[in-house]
Parts: structure tokens; sequence; C-alpha cells
């Protein structure tokens, strides 16, 4: 249900407690006495017939007899209980719940689904149960059994630990380290990591969203809002639980290679979030955002009065994939004159183990203004011969003359053995500090990482070729043939026709019962001068090579004969049940130079298809460098997913052998990802070798598996199998418009940006105050990467093209929540083309397409002096009604069910 009615769990009006206790070590009498302690300043009930009051509060016997409604209930009581209590709940009109009690239960006919039925018809929202609670310092509010309350701070924290939480919260208390909210989700049997991602991403109080995940149930729900949070805020997550069962029984390489935790952590990458690996490292991560901002870069200077700590720090940043900064020649010029004639003279740079304060002081300022910088790790080591506080306090007092605390660049420190004077010192300019070097530039990589996870998301991907051309229908109709016939995987014929109809080139085969027909079938081939291979063809023998079952670079019809027949004898005596229906004849490639890759597809059942790419060849599982991504993908992704495998080197120019073509690499994985949209029957897809030069590619062997589609297991208003939404071609089409003019609707794709902004120069100043309701004129490029790179999931734009000459006319923007209920729509036609009818069909077909994903109403805010507007969205059947908020703006609803059955 998205972020409805969390604002009654985060900042409740009214609190009761239901299983309030006075028995010291019960959960009731914790929950009460920390809701107490926390200062919250709202109406709190107590509920337990066995108690007239409980710590000098009055208790009643149930939720009916509070002389208010509560907003917020919180459940202790046994589990046999809890569905009547939130039963009791609705009856009384609170709109969420914090069950704590455990042992509800799961399946058919358990006390969980009993709780669900009485909550989810009636809205009430259920956090947990089996959960720790949640905390909203800000607001006062600690409705958990938890042993301390976390300092007000801008971090969320989600988790589906209790222990983990309240161990964050411990941490965080001893480090000056605040939280905005902690949520222990429990069972999650209505709030999920999807919820609390949309909540605080919108949350002001909440800079950076802190998750430690378990597992994920709803993926599609859970990447939508993960991708949308991380655009506004850094994500930073842990997963625990690394399963390789799946990729035990997979059947294909590309299946093997896709074991449960690589897949997270490429649905991870995707949606952009900042992935750590253990507790420790979540830890650093919340000391570094909790105080620092930005990492402009990757090059880091380090200031230090130790030259061996300085080297530990580099060893570190070189293995975590940072870059040591060079200093810039005017800032050894200038620490020439400040620092004794010993000093390193490099990065790092090493003011020598008798630094005082003014040293210290002297180098961090040169260090500030060197532009070949965009990081400082200040660290120091104790000696007899300074001081470490008085050092401490010289770098806290450059920070704290900055015009804004936060601003500029990040400065992180390391004070071994400086105590807590020295460590404070540092807190209250806003430095995180750490226990030791590497860990200091491990959160230093995490605000790189952060920034770059930022840059990939609001990247324009290049084009795809014109020539992108497939033929879908004939690849559907191989597979449907294929499982007609209840099998299981398709033939080398079928592959070869499947892969030729995406346009991956592949080497022709032919299929041969024996080794006679095999020799003429090779025949051909030996007169054009090519040698010939021999592969077995059975359906029970995946591995060819487990029977011995391949010959490579036969030159005679004789040579051709006798390989034949001993693969036919060799595979009948190593597997004597196996159907052996023959072999197959192929033209050897003969590419000297190029490389062995593997790429194919694998299913998750987590996150449905895979992308699979690595080092080919039979050792494939052995070598294991491969790299994982979730379709769909474009060529700037494809890249990206080349990029993160040690092969990509070698794709490169080396030696006398060429650079392979790394774009039709690319352009493979984007057919591939193209390939699981469109056949999802498709359950494993495996080219290996997959050879690659500067020719370009051919897939020399590839196996398919296949399964009948057992529908979409994730929710969402779309029936491909993908997590995220494809790009809904379907919605193409072209209108007519007045004066014998036509344009072509279609959705916004990423390349569109440069699109938009040849539109917004071509409409005026006063379009762009009604439709922004402030005077817009620049348009940076984040600001159009938000317009354009959309998650087809949860919004769309429809962009409007003059079919003549491509210029852009206008568009119209639908965002849906996350429960797919209601959608905000905004549009906005080129002020030179108005009267044509633009707008008008702009915003039927966004009607129909809210339709179409079930939302129930579309609403939207015009100004009320945009009478063209607030007239079009009359006649369209939108209700208007002045905002209750700001006079100056009138609300908009439209009941789309309504609206699309009359044929509005």
């Amino acid at each position: 249900m998205s972020i409805y009615a969390l604002e009654a769990v985060f900042a409740p009006k009214s609190v009761a407690v239901v299983g309030a206790s006075p028995r010291p070590g019960s959960v009731g009498r914790t929950v009460v006495h920390n809701l107490r302690q926390a200062g919250f300043a709202g109406a709190v009930g107590l509920v337990n017939p066995k108690y007239r009051q409980i710590e000098g509060v009055p208790a009643v016997a149930s939720l009916r007899d509070l002389p208010f409604a509560p907003e917020l209930v919180v459940v202790t009581t046994p589990a046999a209980t809890v569905p009547g209590v939130i039963a009791q709940a609705v009856a009384v009109g609170a709109r969420a719940a914090v069950v704590v009690s455990a042992g509800l239960g799961q399946g058919p006919g358990s006390l969980l689904e009993h709780l669900r039925s009485e909550a989810r018809p009636h809205g009430l929202r259920i956090v947990g149960p089996n959960c720790l609670g949640v905390m909203a310092p800000h607001v006062g509010l600690n409705a958990s059994f938890a042993a301390r309350s976390p300092l007000p701070g801008d971090l969320a924290l989600v988790s589906q630990s209790g222990a983990i939480a309240a161990g964050l919260v411990e941490w965080g208390a001893a480090r000056s380290i605040g939280f905005s909210a902690v949520v222990s989700l429990g069972d999650a049997l209505d709030v999920d990591f999807g919820d609390l991602l949309d909540w605080f991403a919108q949350d002001p109080k909440t800079r950076a969203i802190l998750l430690y995940i378990e597992s994920i149930r709803d993926a599609r729900k859970f990447m939508s809002a993960a991708r949308a949070a991380a655009r506004s805020k850094p994500v930073v997550v842990i997963k625990s639980g690394r399963h390789e069962q799946g990729a035990r029984a997979a059947a294909t390489h590309t299946g093997a290679l896709a074991g449960s935790d690589a897949v997270y952590d490429a649905a991870f990458r995707r949606a952009g979030l900042l992935r750590v690996h253990a507790l420790d490292e979540l830890f650093a991560a919340a000391e570094t955002l909790g105080h620092l901002r930005q990492a402009p870069g990757r090059r880091l200077a380090i200031l230090t009065n130790g030259g061996g700590i300085g080297v530990l720090a580099v060893d570190r940043l070189v293995d975590l994939g940072g870059t040591l900064a060079t200093l810039d020649p005017a800032t050894v010029r200038a620490l020439d004159k400040v620092l004794p004639p010993t000093w390193s003279r490099s990065n790092p740079v090493d003011i020598v183990g008798d630094a005082d304060a003014a040293r210290y002081t002297a180098a961090l300022e040169a260090l500030l203004q060197d532009p070949g910088n965009d990081a400082v790790l200040v660290m120091n080591v104790p000696t007899a011969l300074s001081s470490s506080v008085e050092a401490a306090a010289a770098v806290s007092r450059v920070l704290q003359r900055r015009p804004r605390p936060g601003t500029g660049k990040p400065v992180l420190g390391v004070w071994l053995g400086g105590g807590q004077e020295a460590l404070s010192r540092l807190d209250a300019a806003g430095i995180p500090t750490y226990a030791t070097e590497a860990d200091a530039v491990r959160g230093f990589t995490y605000l790189v990482r952060h920034r770059e996870a930022q840059q990939a998301l609001m990247e324009t991907p290049p084009s795809l070729p014109e020539d992108f051309v497939v033929d879908t229908a004939g690849a559907q109709a191989i597979v449907a043939r294929a499982l007609e016939q209840g099998r299981g995987w398709l033939d080398p014929l079928e592959v070869v026709a499947l892969l030729e109809a995406y346009g991956i080139p592949v080497t022709p085969a032919w299929l041969a019962a024996d080794a006679g027909v095999a020799a003429e079938a090779a025949r051909p081939l030996l007169e054009a001068g090519k040698l010939v291979a021999l592969k077995i063809l059975s359906p029970d023998i995946i591995h060819k090579s487990d029977v011995d079952g391949v010959r490579l670079n036969l030159s005679s019809e004789a040579a051709v004969r006798e390989a034949a027949a001993s693969i036919l004898a060799r595979a009948r005596e190593l597997r004597p049940k196996a159907r052996i229906e023959g072999v197959t004849v192929h033209p050897m490639v003969a590419r000297s130079k190029a490389r062995e890759l593997i790429a194919g597809l694998a299913h998750d059942p987590t996150f449905g298809p895979v992308v699979v790419f690595g080092r080919g060849g039979t050792a494939v599982e052995v070598i294991d460098d491969k790299a994982l991504a979730l379709p769909p993908l474009d060529l700037r992704l494809a890249h990206d997913l080349i990029s993160r495998t040690r092969v990509s080197r070698i794709l490169k120019a080396y030696r006398d052998v060429p650079a392979a073509d790394e774009r039709a690499v690319a352009l493979v994985l984007v057919k591939l990802a193209q390939l699981a949209a469109d056949v999802p029957q498709i359950r494993e897809l495996d080219i290996n070798p997959l050879l690659a030069d500067r020719e370009g590619v051919i897939a020399v062997d590839a196996r398919v598996a296949i399964a009948p589609h057992p529908g979409p297991a994730q929710k969402g208003p779309w029936h491909s199998s993908f997590v995220i939404r494809p790009y809904p071609k379907e919605w193409e089409r072209m209108v007519e418009l007045a004066q014998d003019r036509r344009m072509f609707v279609r959705p916004v794709r990423p390349e569109d940006e440069q699109m938009f902004l040849e539109f917004f120069s071509r409409v005026s100043d006063e379009d762009l105050r009604l439709r922004f309701f402030s005077a817009v004129r620049h348009f940076s490029h984040e600001f159009i990467a938000r317009l354009t790179q959309l998650d087809y999931a949860r919004s769309i734009a429809l962009v409007a093209i003059d079919p003549d000459n491509g210029g852009m006319l206008g568009a119209v923007r639908l965002l849906a929540d996350a429960n797919y209920e209601r959608g905000e729509y905004g549009i906005m036609v080129r002020s030179d083309l108005k009267g044509l009818g633009i707008g008008w069909q702009l915003m039927r077909i966004m009607i129909e397409w809210a339709g179409s994903i079930g939302l129930k109403a579309v609403d939207g805010q015009v100004l009320r002096e945009n009478v063209t507007m607030l007239a079009m969205c009359q006649q369209l059947g939108f209700k208007v009604t002045p905002d209750r908020e700001d006079p100056t703006v009138m609300d908009v609803t439209l009941d789309v069910a309504t609206t699309n059955a009359a044929g509005g």
C-alpha cells in the first residue's frame, strides 16, 4: 500500500500499548518504559485488563475503553490474541499497528493470515509481526523493546532483524550518530522495504537510508522503490544469507554462474544502491554518511604524521579502486614554506612525527585548496613530541571556518590512540573518524561509489542501431513447437534458428543421424576448403565434453565418418540410457586471435531473468570470471556489464592482437535481454564460446533450456517476468490532430534528452511558470534526466513527436503510487502549437494508460489562473476543487474506472 497511513507510524498524534505490563523484564513493560523515556508528547493509552495502572499511568481493559482513538497501536500480547486486538484497533479508528508479538505462524489458516484479513480490508497498516518495533526520535517515539533510544539524526534504518536494529542504535549512540527513524520489519506482513523506501525517500528528516536485508519477497516493488529512492539520497544495503543451492542445480554454465547472492548484487547495482558485505562495513558507511555529503571524485589526498600508516592507507586505497591524488606543484611550493625539509614532498603528505597543531593547520589548508584531489584523509599517530588533542582541535578549526557546515571537500580522520577528547573535537566539526586507516579509506570509497551510482542512474545511454531488428514471432514459434513436443531443451538446429532470429551471428549446423550422413553433410564444407567440427546430439547429454562428444578440425570425409562413428559409440557406452539422435556438423571457425567469452541467460526465483557475461571455455565455472545484470539492457548497461569482468581487459588491444569489437559483444547482450522479454519460456541460455575479435562476434556453441511460462510471479501491471519493466513499445501510436496534422505518440526513452532541451527552448516563460509553479529557464542535465530516465513500473511519460521533422510537440507524465491505486499527472504542450488538440489527445492516452495499470484515480494540481487547463480537465471528467492549503491552486481528480468505462 506504499506510504498510505505511514504518517501514523512515524508521527502519530496518539499511541496505545496493548499488553502493557508492570512485570520486570516483560516486553510490555519495556515498550511502555521506552515510550515514556523518549518523551512522546501525544496521548498515550495503556491496555491490559489485569491492571488499573502501570508505572503511574492509568490502564484500561480494552482499546474501546480509552478516552481517545489512538492513531498507532503497539501490540505485545500473546500470538493467539493478536487478530482480536487488531479487530478492536480497526473498530476504534486506529490507522496503524506495530505488532511486536511473535509466533503467528505462516500460510493458510495461520494466525498471520487471520491478522491480514482483519487489517487489510480496512486499510490498517501493520509493521511486523515478530519485530523489535519502531523508533522516530524527532517526535520522541520509541515504540520498541530496544535497550536504548536512538539519538535524533538524519539516517533511516530499516532492518529485517531486530537484533541488528538494536545493535546499530547502540553503536550510533556511542559514536554520536543519530537516526531519523529505526524500523524492524520482522515478518513484514504489510509494511515492507518498498513502502519504507518510498516513505524515507520523501522524508525531509532523512538524508540517507540504511537497509539490512535477509530476503526480498516482492522484487518488482522493491526495485521500483529502490531506484526512486536512490535518485534522491544514498541508500546503503547489507544482505545476509548467501544461497548457492540454485547454482548447484543449474544445468547450463550460465545458470551455474548466476548464484543467488550474485543476482542480489546485480539488483542492488541496477537500483543504484551502495552494497556493503558486513556489519562493520555498514557501521563505517553510517559513520561516513552521518557526517559527509559528497565526494566529487576518486582522488584522495592523505595527510599524516606517520609515514608507515600513510603507506598502509595507500595500499588499501589501491585495493579498493581509489586513486592517490597527485599534488599540484603550487601545493608543493606552499608546503615547502611551512613544513620541515624532511617532509615527504608527495602524497601521502608526511609532516613528520613531531608535527604540532600549526603544522596540521597549514598542511590541511593547502590540501583543501589543491584542485588535484577530491577528499582529504587526515591521520594522527600519538607521539611524545606533540599533542593528539591539539592536532585534532587544529583540524577542527580549519573546517569550522567554512561558510557552512558540511560544505567543501570531504575530510575524514584517523586518530590512533587519540582518546575521547580528540574524537569529540573532530566529531564537533563534522569529521567522521575511524579506528584504522583501512576503515577510513573504505569510508571514502562509499562516498565515491554513491556518487558514481547517482551518475549512472542519470546517464543517457546511446541509441540502439537502426538495424536492431528481431523476428519475435519466429523465435516464439520455435520454442512453442518444442514445448508442444514435451521437450525441455531446443535441439542445435533450433538453437541456431533462435539466435539467427535475433541477429546473433552463429555457426550453422546440420543434423546427421549416422556417420554416413555426417560425411555427406560435411562434403560441401570440405570442398569449399573448410575444416569441420562434429558434436554429439542428445537431449539427455547437456555437456558434450562429459562423453568426449566433440571432434574438431576434421579435414576429409573419411575423418568425418570415423569421428562420427567414434562419437556415437562412445556416447552409447558412457550413457547407455541416453537418447542418441546423431551428431551435428559445423564448419570450423578459424579466428586465431578471437577471445572466448560466455554470454547467456539464467533464471532467479526472486528477480527472474538475469543476463550473464564472462570468460568462456570448458573451465568457465573454475575460472569464475563473470558479471550479472538484470534486464532490460541498453548499450550503456551492456558495456558496464562487460567492464565488470577481468576478460574485458583482453578485449582491448595488446601486443600483436587487435582490439575486439566490444560494441558487437554489447549488442549480443542487449539482444539476449530482449529475447528474455519476448520469449519468457526460455529458462536458461548458454552461448559458450562466443568468439570476439576485431571482425565482430560469432556463437560457436549454444544451449537453450525451456519450460512453460507459469505467468507473472511478480506483482505489477505487465506480463513480462522482468522485475524492471521494459520499454512499453505497445503504447506507440499515430494520432490525428486538427488542421489535417498528425503526431506520433510513444513512451519517453532515455536518449530523448536533447529533444527535451530543444522542446523547452520553444516553450514560453509564462507556460513554464504555469507548469512548474515558478519561473524556470535553466534545465540541467540532472533535471532532464529525471524526465527521461523512467521507471516504467510506476511512471510513464508519453511524448508527442511531429512525424515529418521529428520535433517534440508536447508530453504528458503520470506517476503511480507503489500500490497502483492513484497517480499524479503533469502535461505541457509547445507554446506555438496550442489549439491543435495535442494536450487533449495526450490526456486521453494518459487516462487510458492509468486504466490499463489498474489505477483508481488520477490527481493533479493546477494553478487557479490556468483556466485553459482547468477547462480541459472539466471536459475530461475531472472533479475540480480548491486546494485546502494553497488558495492559488486547484486540485483535480478523475475517477479512472468510470471515465474509461464511459469511453471518456
